[in-house]
């Protein structure tokens, strides 16, 4: 998967304990992101519903949580990979804007790029292999890239990775059927069938995912937007549409209690961190709907950008290094039987 800011990586085999001793069969993941949490479902056999704003999560959930593997000939997707692979580089608007104007991919890999990307809207948009070949090419250029992991800005020197040949790779996909929504949370939570688990995994501060990873956005899209600032940010950026209401201090706590009471989940499982806007008290009031709400922590390494500290225009170090560790929540809320099922699961 592609690196991202908030991934719950380090969480997932706690939260794959839980969602086992759950027994659902059914389950929603309503800010998916890179799909790992919904995968871990749908590989417990549930059928899972993944819901985000971003076209990049979309692509991704319509590879891994939609596609059914089972019903597919995986070596029609082989072979297009192959194809790919053996496309020559070409410069266009993703070379010129992300690897020269910008140096967020060395000029070879972008070139690389930009000819698999226009071969892969010609030969195979309409067809099953659009959206796992997207996922591909969306995951290999993630491994030759230059930054610390989001796209605010690119390393003053080149990475290590940079110098790597971009490949496409098999995505591994998975059996069962499930469903992929790019939508806002609270525009469809209430709309949405009941299910076993839902879980939520809200962003926690004023940056925007739109602006983090607007680079997977454009790759995907594939619009040559206009742009601006010194990471080429799509101009759209800057649009209040693309700007959550979960991204203020002001919004997100009215948000968040919104979206719980028009879940219709039997379970919630939610994740938080001590960085956000939201206390202990908070959370639990918002859950408080439910007749157990327990309050799990977990303390992790932080995200390395933050660990860094900022850069300015010029690629030099202005801001100070964060704290090297955060505490990670989890909230389970549900009924007496159910929690106390899941707590033991974790024993």
């Amino acid at each position: 998967m592609i690196k991202y800011l908030g991934s719950k990586r380090a969480l997932l085999p706690t939260l794959e304990r839980i969602f086992a001793a759950s027994g659902a069969q059914s389950g929603l993941d309503l800010f998916t992101g890179t799909t790992r949490v919904a995968m871990t479902m749908k590989q417990l056999g549930m059928h899972v519903t993944a819901v985000d704003t971003a076209s990049y999560s979309e692509v991704l959930a319509k590879t891994y949580i939609e596609l059914d593997a089972s019903t597919r000939d995986l070596t029609e997707l082989s072979s297009a990979i192959e194809n790919l692979n053996a496309v020559p580089g070409r410069k266009g608007y993703f070379t010129t804007t992300f690897c020269e104007q910008a140096r967020f991919f060395h000029p070879k890999n972008g070139q690389r790029v930009d000819a698999i990307r226009e071969a892969i809207e010609i030969d195979y948009k309409g067809s099953w292999l659009y959206f796992p070949l997207l996922a591909s090419l969306l995951i290999a250029a993630d491994k030759v890239d230059s930054t610390t992991g989001v796209q605010m800005a690119y390393l003053k020197t080149w990475s290590r990775r940079s110098a790597l040949e971009l490949e496409l790779k098999i995505p591994e996909l998975l059996p069962g059927d499930g469903l992929s929504l790019r939508a806002e949370a609270n525009e469809v939570a209430g709309n949405l069938p009941e299910v076993d688990i839902a879980y939520l995994d809200p962003p926690y501060n004023q940056h925007r995912y739109f602006g983090n990873y607007h680079i997977w956005e454009t790759l995907v899209r594939w619009d040559s937007p206009e742009y601006y600032g010194v990471a080429n940010k799509r101009i759209d950026n800057r649009d209040p549409v693309n700007k959550s209401e979960f991204n203020s201090k002001l919004t997100m706590p009215k948000a968040l209690e919104k979206l719980i009471s028009r879940l219709r989940a039997k379970t919630l499982v939610l994740s938080y961190n001590n960085e956000s806007w939201l206390s202990r008290k908070e959370l639990t009031d918002m859950c408080s709907r439910y007749e157990r709400v327990e309050i799990l922590d977990f303390d992790f390494k932080r995200y390395v950008g933050s660990q860094i500290g900022g850069y300015n225009q010029s690629g030099e170090l202005v801001g100070r290094p964060g704290a090297k560790r955060n505490l990670e929540h989890i909230v389970l809320a549900g009924s007496g039987p159910s929690i106390e099922i899941m707590l033991a699961g974790l024993k």
